[in-house]
C-alpha cells in the first residue's frame, strides 16, 4: 500500500496522520478484481488512492434484474476542521442514478462486516475469507429475515 500523501504535500503530516493506521491497511487483501455471485453478480474492483487512505470500490452487478453500476469511498472519514480522523471506517456508495448509500466496513482477522449505516444495524454483510485470501464467503442480512448469500472470488 503507499504510504505517502497524494500530492506529496505533507497534508497528512500537517493534519496529525503520518499514514494510514493498522484497521485501514487490514482492508488491503480487498485490493483486486472479484468476481460476485449469489444474489447479486458481477465484477468489483478495489484499488487504493493514491496516499493510501482511501479505498476505492469499482462496482458492476447485476441484482434482481437490475443493473448496479457505481464507485465506493472507503475510510476514515475527517471533517474540516476535525482534530481526528472518525474511529469507525466508513464509506459512501454513489450510482448511476445518483442514489448515495453509507457504509461501515470491519475486517478482523478473517471476518469482513459491512454494516449498512452505522455499526451494529440489522443490515449487514458477514463473510470469511478462505487460507489464501481468494475467497471471501458470507451473506447480506436484512431486517425481517430478508437477506442473500454471496461469494467474492478473486479474479
Amino acid at each position: 500500500m503507499q504510504q505517502e500523501t497524494a500530492n506529496g504535500t505533507g497534508y497528512g503530516a500537517e493534519a496529525g496522520t503520518s499514514g494510514p493506521d493498522e484497521r485501514l491497511a487490514a482492508l488491503d487483501r480487498l485490493v483486486g478484481t472479484w468476481r460476485v455471485s449469489g444474489g447479486a453478480e458481477g465484477t468489483v474492483v478495489y484499488h487504493w488512492m493514491p496516499g493510501g487512505f482511501f479505498l476505492l470500490q469499482d462496482v458492476d452487478l447485476e441484482q434482481g434484474g437490475t443493473r448496479v453500476r457505481g464507485l465506493e469511498v472507503i475510510g476514515r472519514e475527517r471533517p474540516f476542521g476535525a482534530e481526528a480522523p472518525s474511529e469507525d471506517i466508513r464509506s459512501r456508495f454513489y450510482d448511476e442514478l445518483g442514489n448515495t448509500f453509507d457504509y461501515v466496513y470491519d475486517v478482523t482477522g478473517d471476518t469482513l462486516t459491512i454494516w449498512a449505516g452505522e455499526p451494529g444495524s440489522p443490515a449487514f454483510f458477514r463473510g470469511e475469507f478462505d487460507a489464501a485470501g481468494d475467497v471471501c464467503t458470507g451473506a447480506w442480512t436484512y431486517p425481517g429475515g430478508g437477506g442473500y448469500a454471496s461469494v467474492m472470488t478473486r479474479a
